[in-house]
């Protein structure tokens, strides 16, 4: 589930002007590599639109089915807001729809070895 929490005015290259919507997903718990204290932060993507700025900003506060996921991308160059340091990401965040996700079906582990035993997890077939 992911809600609806902002919409942008984007640039096509012809000139004309598109609308996409901010969505943003649950919150989640990361680990800090830097202190190794957890932190919450959500995901965000931005969905291109055919709606007009009045619908989009109906639109906020709106829940969707589906999910954000990372995505690997061609290298860009990101300036972290906070702090002005300009750093190279190589993946973004898009927003799948339900019928789009991937899904392990349930089958694929049997529940009478879903432990290692050597150290790495597998899936059995």
């Amino acid at each position: 589930m992911v809600t609806i929490t902002n919409y942008k005015q984007r640039l096509k290259e012809d000139g004309t002007t598109f609308y996409v919507l901010e969505v943003q997903g649950g919150i989640e718990m990361i680990k800090s590599k830097a202190t190794g204290n957890f932190y919450a932060t959500a995901k965000k993507a931005y969905v291109p639109s055919t709606f007009d700025e009045a619908i989009c900003k109906g639109l906020i506060g709106t829940q969707m089915d589906g999910s954000i996921k990372k995505q690997d991308c061609e290298p860009y160059e990101y300036t972290i807001k906070n702090t002005g340091e300009v750093i190279e990401l190589t993946h973004t965040y898009v927003f799948l729809p339900p019928e789009e996700i991937e899904h392990i079906p349930q089958e694929t582990f049997k529940a009478h070895n879903i432990f290692s035993q050597n150290g790495i997890l597998e899936p059995s077939m």
